[in-house]
């Protein structure tokens, strides 16, 4: 099932993305292009992919484990409804998602 995830670019420009339930947000950043590194490749050992959740989507994502939110403390500009991107799986429930991408992330792989 295709579900529509919003990203908004570090530039506040909204990017739509058809991404599939069971595929994980990094992922579906990194295949639209966006500007989200994932370093660790999924593996919760950097913050690269830092997103900032919607509020109104925050409570409504299975919460962050232990782990994860030891590593938003090192996350640039992390707040209240930040997670990585890499431990929020796709799910059917989440058709509409918004998550904004940090303006000061950086991108590696495109220096």
């Amino acid at each position: 099932m295709s579900i529509t995830v919003t990203f908004v670019d570090p530039h506040g420009k909204p990017v739509a993305v058809s991404c599939e339930a069971g595929d994980n947000l990094l992922r579906a950043g990194q295949a639209a292009g966006l500007p989200l590194e994932g370093t660790c490749e999924g593996q919760m050992a950097c913050s690269t992919c830092h997103v900032i959740v919607a509020p109104d989507w925050f409570d409504r994502l299975p919460p962050a484990a232990e782990e994860e939110e030891d590593m938003l403390d090192f996350a640039a500009g992390a707040r209240r409804t930040s997670r990585l991107s890499c431990q929020i799986e796709l799910t059917a429930g989440m058709d509409g998602l918004t998550v904004s991408i940090p303006k000061d992330s950086s991108d590696a792989r495109r220096m």
